[in-house]
């Protein structure tokens, strides 16, 4: 069994090379302990697929790195929101090309619905694919205390991830692999959408 940052590093490497956080974007954490809360995290201005077990970084509660050399992203206050409201164990921020679409096209209507697909039941909580969720969609910030606090209270009922307009997914899960399966599931989603939109724009009925 992997170790918590063998894990968290493995996980990265998965999403690189999915081609959801290219370049520097992205960023992952994963719950070490919560009394006094403690998380692994990448640091910032990393490529994520390259990174190793040593150069992950330890932040507390505040944001404040305890052990390693690297620098807390920005979007550390958005992963302890998360954690703190949803009682998360890992937190996976994705830069799609289909979220960050989407997340733009949406922004307007204040969420994205999905509904009656097979793949919803890879979400924690549903059974059946014949329903519908609204992810959540909040303007972008670079002030991220005000972004975190504005998403906030839509947190505990978003269906495992929030979007947020011209950047990206967050996805969350009790532990790191659920987080996993969130991520992938929602990302399946969201190519399911936009093409699905695609398909209305040239009157092509499903």
């Amino acid at each position: 069994m992997l170790n918590p940052k063998a894990a968290l590093i493995e996980v990265m490497a998965a999403v690189q090379q999915r081609g959801w956080c290219d370049g520097t974007g992205g960023n992952f954490s994963c719950v070490l302990q919560r009394d006094p809360l403690q998380l692994w995290m990448a640091p910032s201005g990393v490529d994520k697929g390259q990174l190793q077990e040593n150069e992950l970084i330890l932040v507390n509660g505040a944001g404040t790195v305890l052990e390693g050399s690297g620098k807390a992203s920005a979007e550390t206050l958005m992963h302890l929101a998360i954690v703190q409201y949803c009682n998360a164990g890992a937190v996976l921020h994705s830069h799609s090309q289909a979220g960050t679409l989407l997340s733009q096209w949406a922004l307007s209507k204040g969420g994205l619905e999905l509904s009656n697909l097979e793949m919803l039941k890879g979400l924690e909580g549903i059974k059946s694919h014949a329903t519908s969720v609204l992810l959540p969609v909040l303007a972008n910030n670079q002030n991220l205390a005000e972004l975190s606090a504005a998403a906030a209270p839509l947190l505990p009922g978003a269906p495992k991830g929030i979007l947020i307009a011209g950047h990206g997914l967050y996805a969350w899960g009790e532990n790191l692999f659920q987080a996993k399966r969130h991520l992938e599931i929602i990302e399946f989603l969201l190519e399911q959408k936009w093409r699905q939109l695609i398909l209305e724009g040239l009157g092509i009925k499903p």
